[in-house]
């Protein structure tokens, strides 16, 4: 997961998992992920738009499925 706190650090949050998954499956997950730790807002500034993370620590920017971590870098 890719969050981008207020104060402009990025975080790489990466989350391993105990069995095998297809891209599909990853891709899924991260979804329902987002929608369980983020809300979708809309303002007048169409730029602002975006998910905001429910602790009010920032916002979800994007999720990377991979299936050999050291790809990642």
């Amino acid at each position: 997961m890719l969050l981008l706190q207020f104060d402009g650090t990025l975080i790489k949050e990466v989350l391993e998992f105990s069995r095998p998954m297809t891209l599909m499956e990853c891709s899924d997950f991260a979804d329902g992920h987002r929608e369980a730790i983020a809300t979708y807002r809309e303002f007048e500034d169409m730029m602002r738009n975006g998910y905001y993370l429910n602790d009010g620590s920032g916002t979800w920017q994007g999720h990377i499925c991979a299936q050999n971590l050291y790809k990642i870098k």
